[in-house]
């Protein structure tokens, strides 16, 4: 009974995690090497939704030239669209919503996030990319709204 148990709830946190981004796209802004990393979450909570992220990623000279190895900017940018029929599962319905994705932007202190919040009033699922420091908050902030037309 034990082993289920364990079983039951580690699988219960898999499938509980956040969204792994697939990187579709990547542009070189500068001769140093930094680049706009250009990704696709779908949203694994709301079949027919994937957004789209893209942040900057810093290049080795930049890191070499300016220090502060191991941390990227916070900022980032998202555009969440329909691309299927929308099934909504068991979302959080919450006023402070749920986490879709989460990626390290330094080794301990930062993190990149996508939440959803569910504007039911409206129909409407709210997207927000954001940077989340275990030091200070921070003031960049993104957001993407889909419209529930016809969702079931």
């Amino acid at each position: 009974m034990k082993r289920l148990n364990r079983t039951v709830a580690a699988l219960t946190c898999l499938l509980s995690l956040p969204a792994a981004a697939e990187e579709v796209g990547e542009i070189g802004v500068d001769w140093v090497g930094n680049d706009i990393i250009i990704e696709a979450i779908a949203d694994p909570k709301v079949s027919g939704v994937t957004c789209h992220i893209a942040y900057f990623e810093r290049g080795l000279l930049d890191r070499l030239s300016n220090g502060n190895w191991f941390e990227d900017p916070s900022n980032a940018s998202i555009a969440c669209r329909q691309t299927g029929p929308i099934t909504i599962g068991d979302i959080d319905r919450a006023r402070d919503g749920e986490d879709v994705f989460r990626a390290s932007r330094s080794i301990i202190l930062k993190s990149l996030r996508v939440k959803r919040i569910f504007d039911e009033a409206n129909q409407t699922l709210i997207y927000a990319a954001h940077a989340a420091e275990l030091t200070d908050g921070s003031a960049k902030v993104s957001i993407s709204t889909v419209p529930l037309y016809q969702a079931d």
